[in-house]
């Protein structure tokens, strides 16, 4: 299926299902069907070098393409998409992070959707370097692009980081915990001002509560505490074009809900 600009609506949804294997016996497919976006960028699809049966997703209409890491199990990107696109990249020409399957970008005629999904730094120190060490490269790699010819970027995925308080259910006893840490709120904020739109902030302002990932423990889902790792940025040039965007807070095939936009 060819996209035709007489369409002027197209919605877009990043999921980290927490192993696609895993969200495919919870019924994935059949919330795919439902929810229909014309592209689903999934993260921490855990599918490793061995094939994944992907004919679900193409018998409604997607094309797929993933980005897997070289551990088994283990992180891992994939869009599908019933747009054609114009040009897809696999990665962002680091071993260190290519190896680890953080990044994919397909390019549309006038919106390029870059798939990403970040370290979380939650296993300890080490992890929270690399992750730190992501967050710059990733901030530079993405004002290398702006200066080409790639089209206005919609960056979506799990960033695993909060921005502002109002992100996560208890930011004061979470100051110094990964995904909230001084640094990392200042990379959040530098990287907005570097030219881009929190699209859920967008249409959403100073709403509180709205979160995308909840720990197991606890009961946690249940009582609504969670954090808003999950997002789309988008080119500040596209910001007149963002016509919704939000949390699927009800969507249960993981750990984390899914984050959509809609875009003309």
């Amino acid at each position: 299926m060819t996209f035709c600009f007489l369409n002027p609506l197209m919605k877009i949804i990043s999921y980290n299902v927490n192993g696609l294997r895993s969200a495919l016996s919870k019924g994935l497919l059949d919330w795919v069907a439902t929810a229909a976006p014309d592209v689903l960028c999934l993260q921490e699809i855990k599918a490793g070098r061995e094939p994944m049966d992907v004919s679900g997703f193409e018998a409604l209409g997607y094309r797929a393409y993933l980005h897997p890491a070289q551990k088994p199990g283990y992180s891992g990107v994939a869009t599908f998409t019933k747009i054609e696109p114009t040009a897809v990249v696999h990665g962002c020409g680091q071993s260190c992070y290519d190896d680890e399957g953080r990044v994919l970008r397909l390019d549309f005629d006038n919106v390029s959707v870059l798939n990403t999904y970040m370290p979380s730094g939650t296993s300890g120190p080490e992890r929270q370097a690399f992750k730190v060490e992501w967050l710059h490269f990733f901030r530079k790699y993405v004002a290398d692009l702006k200066r080409t010819d790639v089209p206005p970027l919609l960056i979506g995925g799990d960033f695993n980081c909060c921005q502002t308080p109002i992100d996560l259910h208890n930011p004061k006893a979470n100051q110094n915990s990964p995904g909230y840490t001084p640094e990392e709120r200042q990379w959040f904020k530098d990287f907005l001002a570097d030219g881009f739109v929190d699209t859920f902030r967008h249409h959403q302002r100073e709403a509180v509560g709205h979160y995308s990932w909840w720990s197991y423990r606890a009961g946690s889902r249940q009582r609504n505490v969670g954090w808003r790792l999950d997002h789309w940025l988008a080119d500040e040039v596209l910001q007149p074009r963002l016509t919704g965007g939000g949390l699927l807070p009800d969507v249960v095939h993981s750990d984390h809900c899914p984050a959509w936009v809609e875009v003309q």
